[in-house]
């Protein structure tokens, strides 16, 4: 929980220069080689500036105080997750690993180096897999058809 404190005690000292270092580790900009614009770090620090205190704080008790645990255990249908094993916001340890193993048949992807917001990092490689839901319903439907 200290580090969570930590999180709001920057949001409220300075929450524009929060927001301006998270986005080195969120992207990844603090690792060596690492390719990251300034303005993709400059659109991660507008978003931040433009939540509202009150919902940022929100945010913050909702992702560290939340236990999604048995709502996992109640999914049924194809899950795809996927995590980079460069995460410097949320270990791949204490989210990926374990919410692969809750979630019944579910389908891990790790991704070698990708940070935290590898969505727009790694969006080539990301964008690849996104026929994934769908390729698993056409079979079940397949499966069903007359």
């Amino acid at each position: 929980m200290e580090a969570f404190d930590q999180i709001r005690a920057g949001v409220l000292n300075d929450r524009a220069q929060f927001f301006k270092d998270l986005s080195a580790p969120f992207y990844g900009a603090n690792r060596p080689g690492a390719k990251v614009s300034q303005g993709l770090r400059d659109s991660f620090w507008l978003q931040g500036m433009m939540a509202g205190h009150k919902a940022v704080f929100d945010c913050i008790k909702a992702f560290s105080e939340t236990d999604f645990t048995e709502d996992l255990k109640q999914f049924d249908v194809p899950t795809l997750i996927l995590h980079g094993d460069d995460d410097q916001i949320v270990p791949i340890g204490a989210a990926a690993m374990r919410s692969s193993k809750l979630v019944k048949g579910a389908t891990l992807k790790v991704y070698p180096g990708a940070p935290h917001g590898m969505c727009s990092t790694h969006k080539d490689q990301i964008n690849a897999i996104k026929t994934y839901p769908f390729q698993h319903r056409r079979q079940k439907q397949s499966q069903h058809a007359f």
